[in-house]
């Protein structure tokens, strides 16, 4: 058998970029449990509105350093000083309201985390604790917001999260698993 004759098809979006097919093949539509990573991919998820997931993977690392790999009990404590640092830093997005946003929604998440016993716990109850199955033909087919991430916006800004509407909220879903919404032809669909 010839390995090289091999085609593997993926979702349409994860292209030809090395890096775009890494996170389609190991980390995107995976369900995750984990608090921190949870945290990492909303606040990433925030900052990516307006521009392309890939230009927030080229400078996720940046974004890990400059935000204490994501943990949230540091987050909390920045205070205005750290702001302008974080906003001459090239390596990630300087946009200051996403900076500050993050600042809240670190607190937030620490109250969701100290209410429910866990942020999974809480991020989990919008889908009843079970990956929605879908079944997408093509990338045409995939919404950019569900019923579902409609009411987990509403939630999570009536706590006063902030970057959180339906649309970030379903990239959301989709990244951490939540959906599995890889095209039905998809390698990683039957994970």
């Amino acid at each position: 058998m010839n390995l090289e004759n091999i085609v593997i098809t993926r979702c349409q979006w994860a292209g030809n970029d090395p890096l775009y097919i890494q996170y389609h093949d190991e980390e995107w539509g995976v369900p995750l449990y984990d608090d921190d990573k949870l945290f990492e991919f909303l606040i990433l998820e925030g900052f990516q509105a307006g521009l392309s997931w890939i230009t927030i993977l080229r400078k996720r690392e940046n974004f890990r350093k400059a935000f204490d790999n994501f943990d949230a009990l540091k987050i909390v404590k920045y205070d205005a000083h750290k702001v302008e640092e974080l906003m001459q830093d090239t390596g990630i997005i300087r946009n200051r309201l996403k900076i500050e946003g993050t600042i809240i929604n670190a607190r937030l998440f620490l109250e969701i985390q100290k209410e429910y016993g866990s942020f999974r716990e809480y991020i989990w109850q919008f889908v009843e604790g079970q990956v929605v199955i879908n079944q997408r033909d093509s990338l045409k087919d995939v919404p950019a917001s569900t019923e579902i991430s409609d009411v987990m916006s509403k939630a999570l800004k009536k706590r006063g999260f902030k970057f959180i509407g339906t649309t970030i909220c379903y990239a959301f879903m989709q990244a951490t698993g939540m959906v599995n919404d890889h095209v039905v032809n998809c390698v990683c669909y039957n994970r």
